[in-house]
């Protein structure tokens, strides 16, 4: 994986950390630990992100973010999504909060260590390989299955992982997204 991404990613994963937000990563950072890697231009987060969390984390971001705290607010109000931008590289975190929903909540129990970088011993939270397909299959839904992006992913960790997936995981979570199973 591209080390920029890596880098601007964990100094976010970082400052959850000394917050106590439980995270996971998802989106193309996490479909490359389990499969396929490709080039990126963002970072996705899912984060249990409460609203007396947000000014903290601002403040530990610092001047290396922008950081909107209305935004923040608003998406921890709304369980929606807000942007983290690092001003040195213009490189975007994106960060879900995560939603009142079985997927959200699982998604974030079964979250695993991974190492993110072979130059250096940089561990965070990963989604795993089945909330990984589950979470791009929805996306890919929600696009109106248009999304090669998100289809190539969903391949590529289905390809590499194989037997390992649990499928009858896949299946039961596949029914609460309303996404096609095998």
């Amino acid at each position: 994986m591209q080390a920029e991404p890596i880098a601007v990613t964990m100094l976010v994963v970082e400052a959850l950390e000394r917050l106590g937000v439980r995270y996971a990563i998802g989106g193309s950072l996490a479909s490359a630990v389990h499969g396929v890697v490709r080039a990126t231009m963002d970072a996705d987060l899912v984060a249990d992100l409460r609203m007396e969390e947000v000014g903290p984390l601002a403040s530990t971001l610092g001047d290396a973010f922008y950081a909107d705290v209305d935004m923040m607010r608003d998406a921890v109000r709304r369980h929606a999504s807000f942007n983290l931008i690092h001003f040195d590289t213009a490189f975007k975190v994106a960060v879900f909060v995560a939603k009142p929903r079985l997927f959200d909540r699982s998604q974030l129990a079964r979250r695993q260590v991974h190492v993110l970088s072979e130059e250096s011993d940089r561990r965070a939270y990963v989604a795993t390989a089945e909330d990984v397909v589950l979470a791009k299959l929805e996306w890919y839904r929600l696009g109106g299955g248009v999304s090669d992006r998100h289809w190539r992913d969903v391949l590529g960790v289905v390809k590499v992982q194989g037997d390992r997936l649990d499928i009858d995981y896949l299946r039961r979570m596949a029914v609460t997204l309303d996404v096609p199973t095998c």
